[in-house]
């Protein structure tokens, strides 16, 4: 693809699976960057493997067991929905983003911590990375970036840091923290220097908690945008002030906390959706 001097150079990290990543959010950064490639994880037994085994260590076999059942009621009763709006919503940014993706350069790994992953970005020297992978990239991969890496993560830190945050801020009905978090990854668990926390109105009695974490990073691809740019031009944006605030990492959505959100959000019906958070 040719390269637009005056725009920062992009590398994006995402999984196989997620249309909306690696066709929809690509195409955002192919019309708004220069997308130098993408690293596309293909997940295998031995991440689900790992991923149990942390959850078992976090929440014991009974909680593990919840969170087993919340996959199976999300398979039978939400999917097909959810699949839906995923078709939908990517018809819709690949109209608003129509970028040429056919040469874009891959890499295709299990790790993105890899040899194959450093080489691909050893090569193609991104000024930024954007992670949207449920990963902890090691030093020696988001220090490649010559600007920086930065996770588009969907919930607000640092109280609501790992791969579900908006879950969590439903469930605990902490609805002015139900949004994402744009952050540059350092050697934590989403704790590095915060520049845009945003949110977006959603229907919380109707929509599915995968919809809203797409909706509260997909309704602000123009901001996060704004912001990496700025940070590539050396402006210096300001940092979301972090210190002294609570911070905890959650766990796999279960099923008794699903079922109690809900709840608790068809009695909340006709309260206002959620706004941007400062």
């Amino acid at each position: 693809m040719q390269m637009n001097s005056k725009r920062p150079t992009a590398v994006l990290m995402c999984h196989e699976k997620d249309r909306l990543d690696t066709e929809g959010l690509a195409s955002w950064l192919a019309c708004t960057m220069n997308l130098a490639g993408l690293i596309v994880i293909t997940d295998g037994p031995r991440r689900l493997l790992r991923v149990a085994k942390r959850e078992v260590r976090r929440v014991g076999w009974v909680g593990f067991l919840d969170v087993v059942a919340f996959r199976l009621f999300s398979r039978i009763w939400l999917r097909r929905r959810d699949e839906a709006w995923k078709r939908e919503e990517l018809a819709r940014l690949r109209l608003r983003y129509p970028a040429n993706l056919s040469g874009v350069p891959r890499v295709f790994v299990t790790d993105p911590n890899s040899k194959e992953a450093r080489e691909f970005l050893e090569k193609h020297a991104a000024d930024l990375i954007v992670a949207r992978c449920k990963f902890i990239l090691k030093p020696e991969i988001f220090q490649l970036a010559q600007v920086g890496a930065f996770a588009l993560h969907p919930g607000i830190c640092p109280e609501y840091r790992n791969a579900h945050g908006c879950f969590w801020a439903l469930v605990n009905r902490d609805i002015d923290r139900v949004g994402m978090t744009l952050l540059r990854i350092d050697n934590g668990v989403d704790t590095g220097p915060v520049y845009l926390q945003a949110g977006c109105p959603i229907d919380e009695a109707r929509e599915s908690h995968t919809v809203i974490q797409y909706r509260v990073v997909l309704d602000n691809l123009e901001a996060i945008g704004r912001t990496l740019i700025a940070i590539w031009e050396g402006r210096n944006p300001a940092t979301v002030q972090t210190a002294g605030r609570e911070s905890a990492v959650w766990g796999q959505p279960r099923l008794s906390s699903y079922l109690r959100w809900k709840k608790a959000a068809r009695k909340n019906i006709n309260a206002p959706g959620v706004l941007t958070v400062s």
